[in-house]
């Protein structure tokens, strides 16, 4: 297995070298922080080089199980705090409470991918919010496919190079 650096070093300047991004992305969101993994992912989902975020967030939670569902949704409403209920409307349950992942599962991808779009143009920082959270999941951003994860890795090293 490549150590960190080679890996990094691959994609430095975003450009990638021989190797796979899926595989070279587990091996970093392995071996970096939380922190530095959220940076790179919220770069990829604001980028004009991958489909819009709302896209993205909506086919990784179409790959969710339940409980990540539930934990998207809740996460969400969190960031937005008292814009939650205009934006997400019936995606977070009446009452205010928690999503339950029984009703994350009832959950339409596409109603997700509404939403974060909305959230996005409401507060365009929600990206970097996303990248936090699924730097906690980093196994569902494997099936973003390459652009996105080379984007991720690009960012990523340039973050470690910096610090």
């Amino acid at each position: 297995m490549p150590l960190l650096d080679d890996i990094l070093n691959r994609y430095l300047g975003g450009s990638a070298g021989s190797g796979s991004a899926t595989e070279d992305f587990s091996h970093v969101a392995q071996n970096v922080s939380p922190d530095v993994l959220g940076k790179g992912l919220g770069a990829a989902f604001g980028s004009s080089a991958t489909p819009d975020v709302g896209q993205m967030v909506s086919q990784m939670f179409a790959n969710s199980t339940p409980e990540q569902r539930a934990a998207l949704l809740n996460h969400l409403a969190g960031v937005l705090g008292p814009n939650a209920g205009a934006i997400l409307g019936g995606l977070i349950g009446q009452g205010g409470g928690d999503v339950t992942p029984t009703q994350a599962q009832q959950v339409d991808p596409r109603q997700v991918q509404d939403a974060v779009n909305q959230a996005q143009r409401h507060d365009p920082g929600i990206v970097d919010a996303l990248g936090n959270f699924y730097a906690q999941h980093s196994g569902l951003v494997k099936t973003l496919g390459g652009a996105a994860l080379t984007i991720a890795l690009a960012k990523i090293s340039e973050h470690m190079r910096a610090a």
